[in-house]
């Protein structure tokens, strides 16, 4: 049975084209970049090429791109970087009620340093409203840190006007962008962006490799000491390799991402209008239009997702309920709390993410066994039968 894969989200295939364009660099062109000779310039070339290619996708300079070794990283750079450097400015930051698991878990280890977290309510779509972020901002807030893109349930967040509300107020802006990369137009001299996580992964580049975008007059702590590389920042010999996988990656992106994304956008609004269609009580988690199109999110009464991934799972199909990254837990999603849903309405959610190697037929294969799949289990929920009665 060929597995259906529908968990774009959580991980992506390394494009072959990536894979070629870094073989060289495991056994031809090996050098370390910080060597004074003609390997290491080999490897210097190649890092520092592939830096301005990563720039120009979001229209910003190459010194302003620091690589690490994930959107992670990125992320606590960002936050513990620049709160430990700015502290004596203030000790006040914001993020929104429905961040990554690591920018909370930041935030709360951010807590136990002194540092105050307010965190923004988002509406019933998951969608920050200006209004309510700009009524948290106080005199010694330092940091303003919301999502491009939600992970989970695909909502697109108001991020210029975050930018510019920001930029008003003094305060540096930060933006984990993982979720929206390759799939929304980004440019952060326009959103006003001041720090950016990006991770190589999300754009069909290699897994362990991410970058963070920093504007020239920011500054931030390291959270890694070491040699000094990456100007004094992010210490460690660069995986070179890697940063070519990137390098690559995001080229063809740019090439290619108008046709993808509206390829990815019809299998979107496909799903949505026939699961709606087809299997009642039925529900679309996140914004109607303002949403990722690669992300078709979904809610049925009297169902747990759980059950529902096992369902797929043995129909051949992946998928999965929201974040992988707390998927080890069976706590209901925290944005879907956020958003207004009671925790039996969160727990039967179904996350189903396309990307670029998804095919007609994978869309009819999900279509074809989702209405059984919930019906069935449906007949062995007590939930539903005492909710239909």
């Amino acid at each position: 049975m060929k597995t259906v894969y529908l968990d774009y989200h959580s991980a992506k295939p390394t494009d072959p084209r990536v894979v070629e364009a870094m073989l060289p660099y495991f056994t031809e062109h090996f050098g370390n970049p910080s060597s004074l000779h003609h390997v290491g310039d080999v490897a210097t070339e190649a890092l520092e090429e592939s830096r301005r290619a990563i720039a120009r996708f979001i229209n910003a300079d190459p010194d302003e791109i620091v690589f690490t070794s994930g959107a992670t990283e990125s992320n606590n750079m960002a936050l513990i970087g620049y709160a430990m450097r700015n502290k004596r400015k203030g000790n006040h930051i914001i993020i929104s009620e429905v961040e990554h698991i690591s920018i909370i878990n930041i935030a709360k280890y951010l807590m136990a340093q002194g540092f105050e977290v307010s965190r923004v309510p988002v509406d019933q779509y998951g969608r920050v409203r200006i209004s309510k972020l700009e009524r948290r901002i106080r005199d010694d807030t330092i940091l303003i840190s919301i999502g491009y893109a939600n992970n989970e349930i695909g909502t697109i967040q108001p991020v210029e006007e975050i930018g510019k509300l920001a930029a008003e107020h003094g305060i540096a802006f930060h933006t984990d962008a993982v979720a929206a990369e390759g799939l929304v137009d980004i440019d952060v001299r326009r959103d006003g962006i001041n720090l950016m996580s990006l991770s190589s992964n999300d754009v069909y580049g290699p897994k362990g490799l991410g970058v963070l975008y920093m504007q020239k007059r920011y500054r931030v702590n390291p959270i890694i000491i070491g040699g000094g590389q990456e100007r004094g920042l992010r210490s460690g010999s660069e995986n070179v390799a890697a940063i070519v996988g990137m390098r690559a990656a995001v080229e063809i992106m740019q090439e290619e991402m108008p046709s993808e994304v509206q390829r990815l956008r019809s299998y979107r609004d496909r799903l949505i209008r026939e699961v709606l269609e087809t299997v009642p009580d039925s529900h679309l988690n996140g914004h109607p239009t303002e949403r990722l199109a690669s992300n078709a999110h979904f809610r049925f009464d009297g169902i747990e997702g759980e059950s529902l991934l096992l369902s797929f799972k043995d129909a051949g199909i992946a998928v999965s309920t929201g974040s992988a990254c707390t998927s080890k837990t069976l706590e209901p999603s925290h944005t879907l709390i956020a958003t207004g849903l009671i925790h039996e309405e969160a727990h039967g959610s179904l996350q189903l993410t396309t990307g670029r190697f998804t095919e007609d037929e994978d869309i009819d294969r999900v279509l074809e066994v989702l209405p059984g799949i919930v019906a069935r289990l449906r007949e062995l929920s007590p939930l539903y039968q005492v909710r239909t009665r």
